[in-house]
């Protein structure tokens, strides 16, 4: 036979998927998630086993870690020995486990993840406690397999007196599954254990009135009672595990937060590093100092504020930042007869329950059948010692021992039991009084006898026994309950005062999209002046805005898009520098240019809306407060029709009214109000009927009889006309002429559309592009007064060919 031919063909994923279900099979059973009944993971259970196999219990001293190492290793977890060994050290840290289970000897680390020192320095021994876990197991009460080399037994489980996976918790991801079970207090969870006994039916709400939730050695407070129910039902469950602090009072009016419990699993030394780093980023104003004055007396951390800082602000600011508060995921798997399954807290219980009442009854019947045996024995030796000169005359008339022990049986009714304990019975009991002790022996172990038969025979004798046991435990070890527990899971409301200072600032935005932050102080020592802000070439500044460091901008788009920029984040520039292209500080489109700027202080003013006016006559009014997001990327702002797009968009209080001017110079004006507030991505109403070609150029916002609507054609004409000339209108109509362009070959033109319109109140200063770049400044006071159907008159001389792209207002 070739060697080809010894080989069977067969796909890959079905040998991938063999061998990888293996793998899972293994490290699910024999790894990462533990056992329902003893709430340990393998390693765990073979270190305490070879442990109190080698006599390292708590009334011996203390033994090297390097030898148990070996003994796991060498006997029962032949996977190396830092895996066997950080078992061991997870098992000795207090602020891991509820009730330690390892007594450590040495460094064994620390919470600031300090790792403990190595093996062979350390020395260690089984906790008290643990030795609960070992309890009886010499007395068959669990099952015993080979180990990996098939040398000596390990228990397949521990009896576990008490519910450990529960009260320790346990941390595990293995193929496919993962487990978190959180600690809980051992007084607690025992005494849910005997209210379920009792009570076998018991609700989860019920059971809740002895567990209130977990309970984590490192203490904190626990938030999120739905959370905690949800989790004991399901398995799967959401709580917020939140610093105990303390705002303590300090000479001259300043202040301190002082940290004297973390949440669980949090590491100190990198919690005192994220506070340390804020305040040197200065992300919060008002941290003067972070110090971890940790020592014998306990953990503590203490963040020192500057005067006046405001000091429940930064902390909630440290909460929201920082780990001071985390999440905790409840996902509480366990193996229940070979097979992980996600349990609630009552399913839990019952397995332990009923783990329990298969140790207690095998440990009975071992008991029992001592008890029996000896029994029996001693009823042979008070027979014999009834009728001891026949024994005695017996055992001398015998050739040897084995002879002996025939004629007793076979003379006196003896079995063979009786007669060897008979034959190997001491001359000193023959004495009065150890007579009278062994028929006392013999009554007690009678009596005895009938406790443990009727334990086995009645179920509510042998439930009372565990109860009676757990009980002594809970008593022996219980300890305060550490972590407090709130109903409700706190909002965490961070000031935007606590992390930017206030200040009165200049922003302006160029017409190639150039964005910047000026201080006061920049703009004032340059001049003063508008006009002397730093622009690209070719570039100008398209808005200007006074604002506060506090205050946030609406960025809206052509195509009914919108930004929330923070005025704070925008980058800080000296008045004549350029500032930063938008596109470093938000995803905008290139096709898709910025129309509106508005700034926003408060986004819950009732009184406020954004009205968006289009090319195509629409106008939609919203609620202010539907604009507020913390996202940074863009929104939608407006629906908008086929070939539409926004031309301004106005903050307004609807006490005005709006007039739309239309390219071919017509216009109206009506009610804002006639615009309902519809939500944020609508298409709102018409303002206006357009003539086929025709589009809205510019929404303008007026109110009363004073002021001038002031319109520019493409190719420099201008005129004012008094607002009173404009009479109210319903929405929706064709409206008014208000620029009247001239026809005809020997007629002077004076443009074809209209580019821009605008309100004049106070006289200010306009600033006109042409299509060649070039720009020309002038005051709305040069343009005339005329009537509504005037032609406007030549503001400036534009060369043959060119014509106005952009007309800016530069001040008010």
């Amino acid at each position: 036979m070739s060697t080809s031919e010894q080989f069977l063909p067969a796909f890959l994923e079905d040998v991938v998927g063999e061998r990888f279900g293996r793998y899972s099979k293994y490290i699910i059973q024999d790894r990462a998630i533990p056992d329902v009944r003893d709430g340990l993971k393998p390693v765990q259970r073979r270190i305490l086993y070879a442990m109190y196999e080698a006599g390292n219990t708590p009334d011996k001293p203390y033994r090297k870690s390097a030898k148990t190492v070996g003994d796991v290793m060498g006997n029962y977890h032949p996977h190396g020995d830092s895996s066997i060994y950080e078992g061991m050290v997870r098992m000795a840290q207090p602020w891991k486990m509820s009730h330690t289970l390892i007594d450590g000897h040495g460094n064994w680390g620390s919470m600031d993840d300090d790792p403990a020192a190595a093996m062979r320095y350390t020395e260690a021994r089984l906790s008290s406690i643990a030795m609960e876990l070992l309890r009886d197991i010499e007395k068959r009460t669990v099952l015993f397999k080979d180990n990996f080399d098939n040398t000596v037994k390990e228990p397949v489980v521990l009896p576990a007196r008490f519910p450990n996976l529960l009260v320790n918790g346990v941390s595990g991801i293995s193929s496919g599954f993962a487990t978190e079970i959180p600690t809980h207090s051992l007084r607690e969870v025992i005494d849910a254990c005997v209210a379920l006994i009792d009570k076998p039916h018991i609700s989860l709400e019920e059971l809740m009135t002895y567990v209130k939730g977990p309970d984590f050695p490192t203490g904190g407070i626990i938030m999120g009672e739905e959370g905690i129910k949800k989790a004991y039902e399901t398995g799967r469950g959401k709580i917020y595990i939140r610093a105990k602090t303390e705002i303590e009072q300090l000479r001259g009016g300043k202040q301190q937060i002082v940290i004297t419990e973390i949440p669980y699993q949090v590491i100190k030394s990198k919690l005192v590093t994220a506070m340390e780093a804020i305040r040197m980023d200065k992300k919060v104003e008002g941290i003067a100092e972070v110090r971890d004055e940790s020592g014998r007396d306990g953990l503590k951390i203490v963040v020192e504020l500057k005067k006046d800082a405001d000091a429940e602000g930064i902390l909630n600011y440290l909460f929201k930042k920082t780990d001071l508060q985390v999440t905790y995921n409840f996902n509480m798997v366990a193996i229940v007869n070979k097979t992980p399954k996600q349990l609630g807290i009552i399913e839990m219980l019952k397995a332990y329950i009923e783990h329990q009442k298969e140790v207690v009854t095998l440990r009975t019947r071992f008991d029992l059948e001592k008890a029996e045996d000896r029994a029996h024995v001693l009823e042979g030796l008070v027979k014999a010692l009834n009728i001891l000169d026949d024994v005695i005359e017996t055992i001398k008339a015998s050739r040897n021992r084995q002879d002996a022990q025939k004629n007793l049986v076979q003379q006196y009714d003896f079995t063979e039991r009786q007669a060897d304990a008979i034959l190997t019975l001491q001359l000193y009991r023959l004495t009065n009084l150890e007579i009278t002790s062994l028929e006392k022996e013999w009554k007690e172990l009678q009596k005895t006898i009938d406790v443990l038969r009727g334990i086995l025979n009645d179920p509510q004798k042998l439930m009372k026994v565990i109860k009676k046991e757990i009980g002594e435990i809970r008593d022996k070890y219980g300890i305060d309950r550490r972590s407090e527990i709130q109903s409700e899971v706190e909002e965490i409301k961070v000031n935007l005062e606590v992390m930017v200072t206030s200040e009165d600032v200049k922003v302006t935005f160029s017409n190639e999209g150039y964005i910047k932050r000026t201080s006061m102080l920049s703009f004032n020592r340059s001049g003063g002046e508008l006009e002397s802000t730093g622009v690209k070439e070719g570039d100008y500044v398209s808005g200007i805005w006074e604002v506060n460091t506090l205050d946030n901008l609406l960025l809206f788009t052509k195509n009914g898009q919108y930004f929330l920029l923070p005025v704070h984040q925008i980058p800080e520039y000296k008045w004549k520098e350029n500032g930063t292209a938008l596109v470093n500080l938000l995803p905008v489109q290139k096709d898709d240019p910025i129309i509106a700027v508005i700034p926003i202080k408060d986004f819950d003013d009732p009184s406020q809306s954004i009205v968006f006016v289009t090319a195509k006559g629409q106008v939609k009014r919203t609620d202010l407060s539907e604009y507020m997001t913390n996202r940074s990327i863009g929104i939608n702002a407006v629906k908008l029709g086929k070939d539409d797009y926004v031309i301004d968009v106005q903050l307004s209080d609807g006490a005005k009214e709006i007039m739309l001017v239309t390219e071919y110079g017509m216009c109206i004006r009506f009610d804002e109000k006639e615009v309902n507030a519809t939500g944020r991505v609508s298409a709102g109403v018409k303002g206006i009927q357009l003539k086929e070609g025709d589009r809205v150029v510019s929404g303008l916002w007026v109110s009363g009889d004073e002021g001038e609507i002031l319109v520019v054609s493409d190719i420099g004409y201008a005129k004012r006309t008094l607002l009173l000339d404009y009479h109210i209108q319903g929405r929706g109509g064709v409206g008014l002429i208000t620029f009247e362009f001239k026809q005809g070959k020997r007629v002077r033109p004076n443009g074809d559309k209209i580019i821009k319109a605008f309100f004049v109140k106070d006289a200010f200063e306009l600033s006109a592009v042409a299509s060649d770049g070039s720009r020309t400044t002038f005051s709305t006071e040069k343009a005339p007064i005329e009537e509504r159907k005037a032609p406007g008159k030549a503001m400036f001389s534009l060369s043959k060919g060119l014509h106005l792209t952009e007309i800016i207002q530069i001040a008010e």
